[in-house]
């Protein structure tokens, strides 16, 4: 019978049990994680958060009270110092349970128990990349509401850039405009002056006569220059 059993006694008188806890507290806080059974897990869980507790209040009574329990010095530095500044602003629930299989040898089953705010590859895989918190999504018209802010999102950027698009065709064509409108008489002298060339070359093909006289004047200006020679 289990009568006024509230506690697991683990198989042992009270010393041993005490002893063990109190060896297993000062692993779990110099290691920051200690592999052991569940039942021996759970039984030093409630034994040492407690003392994590009252850690947080760095005093000399306090200091006392917890070295009456652990026995060991390098235990209570660790304990008052890297500890509690990471437990400060947590209110209870310091370590964890993390079951792990069943032992080979006697089938016991094993556990890990570790300090919750020393792991911090769970707190980056539980958060995120950056350590940000993600954001929970909910099924109550969480996708329409968003599908729908995407749409006016676009929609918006569309009218924005079609304004815009508009706004540059129109700057570009009042500058064509003004740029015909400057070169206009520049384009119409030189047309002028193709054109008369082609009909000076197309009348001097088809005159004979314009052409012995084109020719005859060429003729004259070579012999002079040769004659100034």
């Amino acid at each position: 019978m289990r009568h006024g059993k509230k506690f697991n006694h683990l198989g042992r008188k009270k010393g041993h049990r005490r002893a063990l806890l109190k060896n297993m507290a000062c692993s779990l806080i110099e290691h920051k994680r200690i592999n052991t059974t569940v039942a021996k897990a759970k039984a030093l869980r409630l034994y040492v958060e407690p003392l994590i507790t009252k850690a947080k209040s760095n005093t000399t009574h306090s200091r006392r009270v917890v070295f009456s329990y652990l026995q060991s010095k390098e235990a209570i530095k660790e304990l008052f110092g890297p500890v509690a500044d990471k437990v400060a602003t947590r209110p209870g629930g310091y370590v964890r349970v993390i079951r792990t299989g069943f032992r080979k040898g006697d089938g016991a089953e094993m556990a890990m128990i570790e300090f919750v705010d020393f792991n911090n590859d769970y707190a980056a895989g539980k958060s995120g990349e950056g350590g940000k918190a993600k954001k929970r999504r909910s099924r109550r018209g969480g996708a329409k509401k968003t599908a729908a802010a995407a749409a006016g999102a676009v929609a918006a950027t569309g009218t924005a850039a079609a304004t815009v698009v508009e706004d540059a065709v129109e700057e570009v064509q009042e500058a064509v405009v003004e740029t015909v409108v400057e070169e206009t008489p520049v384009v119409e002298a030189a047309a002028e002056e193709v054109v008369t060339e082609k009909i000076v070359e197309n009348v001097g093909d088809e005159d004979p006569e314009l052409a012995a006289l084109n020719a005859k004047v060429e003729e004259d200006s070579t012999t002079t220059s040769d004659e100034e020679e």
